[in-house]
């Protein structure tokens, strides 16, 4: 079908610059829900502009997530589908005192942000600026990360029922809302409510390029290596001291070096990856995050690492050390794939806005893998970030706005098809 003649009105943009400036950074060291009380702060203005719009049922619960409904405006009975985006930001990178800075009219090449020019967005590292000439980009001042992860997701969602609100005469059936805390460490759907919130079908409105549709991603464990080194006085350790640091130091020289890291992989590739260490003498503990798109693919690394392990552990046979690997998240596809219409419909609506479906796997993790899981399906759709958790992170207004109309084609066409 070709696009829609429907005439767009768009204040994504504006939205998007509204809620960057509202800090909303995680904590992933904090146990409370959401990881960080600020988060509420931006929750509470989403909550009352859902309101405003008319949604009654709009509210911040007290966990930090956001819930509303826009009533179905069709007699045909039709799946309840939920569009869900994440407040947090990245605690890779301060989103304190964000300054949204707006390119217009990119012409192409470089771009230096203007608090400090050591942080260019160069267009040699950053080829996807190759298709932004014209369009109108956001950039931070170069101290801060911008948020558009995932804060382009809430301006694009926004956006859409805004519109669709205006226009009764667009038919769709009941549509969801959720806006979710703490997605960046991992916690975003902990304290979810699925049943209140009574969707079908969801879609995290969280990805990158416009026009991509992402039904995969990496299956996802945590693990941890604690050693019990021999401790002893340094000045009579001769023949018995053996160092849990250095224990730990030479897990890590042993680890690949020519693959299965981040730094060196890509696509279907995955990879064990140290993110933490800590100890004394005594007691060491290498914190790691283990990374492949099939459970198998996991467990071989898993024993890759506990082989490597226990070779260094043949050095020090009087030490011990304790092997810990705990679930994260799962490859959403093997979900998604008895669903094929969730992927269909969007890659239809991403058509009828205008743009070249392309369909793609993340090198990561959303809401969306452990929604699936937890019995919602759930793509991800393109949201236009680009450069996230960085301060180089940019998204255009254009691709903001194409986001915000497949929205409103995807509700059009389940609707059409039931």
């Amino acid at each position: 079908m070709l696009a829609s003649p429907i005439t767009f009105t768009h204040d994504v943009t504006e939205r998007f610059l509204r809620y960057v400036v509202i800090d909303t950074q995680s904590d992933p060291a904090s146990p409370t829900c959401p990881s960080t009380e600020k988060q509420k702060n931006l929750g509470r203005l989403l909550a009352s502009e859902l309101q405003a719009m008319g949604l009654k049922d709009a509210h911040l619960d007290e966990h930090g997530y956001v819930y509303a409904t826009i009533p179905a405006n069709t007699g045909k009975k039709v799946p309840v589908i939920c569009f869900c985006s994440h407040m947090d930001t990245s605690p890779d990178c301060t989103g304190a005192n964000v300054k949204p800075q707006l390119v217009k009219n990119y012409r192409g090449g470089d771009i230096v942000l203007p608090a400090d020019p050591t942080q260019v967005i160069r267009a040699a590292e950053h080829p996807a600026l190759a298709e932004q000439i014209g369009h109108d980009i956001v950039t931070t001042d170069g101290t801060t990360l911008l948020g558009a992860d995932n804060k382009a997701g809430l301006a694009e969602i926004m956006d859409a029922a805004r519109f669709l609100i205006q226009n009764p005469d667009i038919k769709h059936g009941t549509i969801k809302i959720l806006f979710t805390p703490d997605e960046e460490i991992g916690r975003g759907v902990d304290k979810a409510d699925l049943k209140k919130l009574g969707a079908d079908f969801a879609y995290t409105m969280d990805g990158e390029s416009a026009g991509n549709i992402e039904d995969e991603t990496f299956s996802a464990d945590g693990a941890t290596i604690t050693i019990e080194g021999v401790s002893t006085h340094p000045g009579f350790a001769k023949g018995k001291m053996e160092h849990a640091i250095k224990i730990a130091a030479a897990i890590l020289d042993r680890l690949p070096r020519d693959t299965c890291s981040p730094e060196t992989t890509e696509g279907k590739q995955g990879f064990l990856h140290p993110i933490g260490i800590s100890g004394a003498l005594e007691k060491a503990t290498i914190g790691f995050i283990v990374r492949d798109f099939t459970d198998e693919g996991l467990k071989e690394k898993e024993a890759l690492l506990e082989g490597i392990v226990k070779e260094v552990m043949k050095d020090y046979p009087r030490s011990t050390y304790r092997m810990e690997v705990r679930h994260q998240y799962r490859n959403m596809k093997q979900v998604i794939d008895r669903h094929p219409q969730t992927v269909d419909y969007a890659i239809e609506a991403i058509k009828r806005a205008g743009l070249t479906p392309v369909r793609s796997s993340i090198r990561g993790g959303t809401d969306g893998s452990r929604l699936s899981f937890m019995g919602l399906p759930c793509p991800n759709i393109f949201a236009g970030e680009h450069a996230f958790h960085s301060r180089l992170e940019w998204v255009s207004r254009q691709d903001m706005e194409k986001a915000a109309e497949t929205i409103v084609h995807l509700a059009m066409i389940w609707e059409e098809k039931a």
